[in-house]
Formats: structure tokens, sequence, C-alpha cells
């Protein structure tokens, strides 16, 4: 028996036709496990490193940044497994893809620790080992370090778990030279005092969401003044470690006045964001720490290149 059309049935079928239409495929949803916006930032320090380094070729530059992104892809999609009960707590991140329940748990997690074996072969293969070691050692300082260890359980996760977000330069150094020297261990420094004053911006305008879900980040546990304190500080720290490549005699002038200008606007901005203590200061400090590293490594290729 044929069935009747209801007067509102049009207009159902289009409001799920456009529900279906505004959801993420399932290519979409594997691709933000990986969390392409935060890799854009380590790749370019990861190309960086290598073109301060030496005269890397083509093939030798995609083939590292394929590694890294298996890496950090791997390690992004690891932590979207293990943080999936804060992401459905927090309005910010509640639409991601095991959050919204999307991707499975355990597929999510599958998928990580694959990407991560693929990035460790590949790397040793057609990279060389070193940096296949090192960008495992990038992966887990984000996962077993920073997410699973760190992150519930001290205010200064960001600080020491940092460090993993400060490997990509040594990789990109490494995949050139096959070692480290005293520059690549400088650029790892200039990331390493970058992140807690990056982060704490942004910790800043997600205190709240935070402290719902009870992760201790500095905002939360010391107060929103001592972190506008703790940014200046690593603020000038930052810039002081900045210069330290140029006191060694890695880089020249064209470096010199780009850290010297970049750092003091920095501070400038870490110096606003104390005495005003509003969300845009915090806001525009945090948009800036993005712009500032990319500036800051795009000079260092422009020294040695030019």
């Amino acid at each position: 028996m044929a069935r009747l059309a209801t007067r509102d049935e049009p207009v159902v079928v289009a409001e799920a036709s456009a529900v279906a239409a505004r959801r993420p495929s399932v290519l979409s949803d594997y691709v933000a496990l990986t969390k392409p916006k935060v890799q854009s930032l380590l790749l370019l320090t990861t190309v960086a490193a290598m073109e301060v380094a030496g005269e890397p070729s083509i093939g030798l530059i995609l083939a590292t940044c394929l590694g890294g992104y298996l890496s950090a892809g791997g390690a992004g999609a690891v932590n979207h497994w293990y943080d999936r009960d804060l992401d459905r707590a927090m309005a910010r991140t509640a639409h991601r893809p095991v959050a919204s329940g999307r991707v499975s748990p355990r597929a999510a997690l599958t998928f990580g620790l694959t990407l991560a074996a693929l990035s460790v072969v590949w790397l040793a293969l057609v990279v060389n080992p070193l940096a296949a070691g090192l960008s495992f050692c990038g992966f887990l300082g984000y996962t077993a370090v920073y997410t699973f260890w760190l992150k519930r359980r001290t205010a200064q996760n960001i600080v020491i778990g940092g460090a993993a977000g400060a490997v990509p330069p040594l990789v990109g150094w490494a995949a050139v030279t096959g070692g480290l020297d005293g520059t690549a261990l400088y650029l790892f420094a200039i990331v390493f005092f970058w992140t807690p004053p990056h982060f704490w911006a942004l910790a800043l305008l997600m205190k709240e969401e935070y402290a719902a879900v009870k992760v201790p980040m500095l905002p939360v546990v010391r107060g929103e003044r001592e972190t506008r304190k703790q940014i200046l500080l690593y603020s000038v720290l930052l810039y002081a470690v900045s210069q330290l490549p140029f006191c060694a005699g890695g880089f020249g002038a064209t470096y010199l006045a780009a850290s010297l200008i970049l750092g003091a606007a920095f501070i400038y901005l870490a110096v606003r964001l104390l005495r005003r203590g509003d969300r845009r200061s915090a806001l525009v400090l945090y948009l800036f720490s993005l712009a500032y590293l990319a500036l800051l490594f795009v000079a260092m290729v422009a020294d040695v290149k030019l």
C-alpha cells in the first residue's frame, strides 16, 4: 500500500539532508585525529632546521616531513583516544571525532599507534636512524609523558611535557647532518621556552573549561595573576635564549635583528597582559606567539641563505 507524504515531510527531509551535509566524512575525521593545524608549525620548524643545517634535497625534505607528520599525527590520535572524557565535557573539544562518537576509541588508538610505527620505519629506512629515534622520542614525550602522566597531575605539565613539541627541529637537523650540534640544541631550547607562554595564554582563555574538568592548568591552580607573571618570566627567558645562537656564531645580523624585534614585541605583549589582565590581551599574545615562532625560524633560514 502506498504511503502518503505528510505536509511536513519535505521540511524534515531537507533538514536531515542539511545535517548529513554538515557531518564530517570518515576521511576528514581521521585527518582531524592527526591535529593538522598543530602540525603546520611543527613542520615549519623541521624544514627551517633542515635548511639551516645544510642543503637538503626536496626529496629529503618531503621524506622527513612525512615521517614527522606520521609521528606527530599518531601522537595526536592517541591524545584524542586518551582525553576523550575531557573532550566530551569541554565545549571547545566536544565535537572531536572520538569525543563525539564518530570514531571509536579502539579505532583511534589503533590508528595512532600504526602511524607512530610507520613513522619509525619510514624515517629509519628513508632518512636515518637518528631522525627516526628522535621522532619516536617526541611521540613518547607527548603521549606517555605529557598526556598520560603530567596533564592531569601537575600545573607544570606544559613546561615539562612541552619538550615533545621542541623535538621537530632536532629531527630536521639530524635528517640533514646525521647528528646534532650546539645550534640544533639552541633551536630545541627556543621552542621549549616558547611553549609555556604560548600555551598559558590559551589556558587563560580556557580557564573555566579546564577547571570544570579538573585539569590542573596553571590558571586553575595558581590563579590568573600568577599565570600572567609566569608568562612574562618565560617571555624574558625566551628572549635571552633566542640570542644564544647569534652569540655562539650560528647566525648573523639578519637573525639578530629579527630576534630582537620579535622578542621585544613578545615581552611588550606579556607586560600588557600582566597589567590589563583581560581576555583580549591574552588572545592577542596567543596569536602573536604563533607568528613569533614562525617568523623567527623563517629569519634563521633567511640569515643563512641570503
